[in-house]
């Protein structure tokens, strides 16, 4: 959101269950963990009046098969094996709360193909470390970059947070950024 000159005056991290429920597909899980996020934090958080909370949520999935945010390397190396000269699809779920309720949700689904990855390429990126809580393994704004031969989407929303859709949802609501970053409608 910084890039677009938008800096939260806040981030709380949002302590709930990101098990998928049974039978839930990726998106359906993208876009309730960020309900959940938002309600969680607004739930949580001394509501101000015209407090916004914005919460997100990104799943990488092959199929209906939805791949961890790693947390071990094995875990890692596990799904870069498994995205490895395949496409595959990036959900992100997008909630923003105005006074205690839901005024706006986003779900933005993109695919990503990356290039067939040999040994050398999977323990190179390991080594990094960048893959520690990452959706399927990897950040695509970092090292993995150059694993990744096609986008069909948004980048941004892959990276975490949709910043064209987010940014319509707080119009929405009548925040606006002035060039000096500045909220000039809320």
């Amino acid at each position: 959101m910084a890039q677009v000159g938008i800096v939260p005056d806040t981030i709380v991290p949002a302590d709930i269950d990101e098990t998928p429920k049974p039978g839930e597909l990726p998106a359906q899980l993208a876009a309730r963990l960020a309900f959940e996020k938002a309600l969680y934090v607004s739930e949580n958080t001394a509501n101000e009046a015209n407090m916004l909370v914005l919460a997100a949520d990104t799943v990488v999935s092959i199929g209906r098969r939805i791949l961890p945010k790693t947390e071990t390397r094995d875990a890692a190396h596990d799904c870069l094996t498994a995205l490895s000269g395949r496409g595959h699809r990036v959900s992100t779920g997008v909630c923003l709360f105005a006074e205690g309720a839901c005024v706006a949700k986003r779900l933005v689904t993109s695919r990503v193909r990356m290039k067939t990855l040999d040994a050398h390429d999977i323990e190179t990126y390991l080594a990094s470390g960048e893959w520690r809580g990452k959706a399927g393994g990897y950040a695509i704004q970092g090292k993995a970059a150059r694993f990744v031969t096609r986008i069909v989407g948004s980048y941004s929303a892959i990276v975490g947070l949709p910043v064209f859709e987010t940014v319509a949802m707080l119009s929405g609501v009548g925040f606006t950024v002035t060039e000096d970053g500045e909220d000039n409608g809320s």
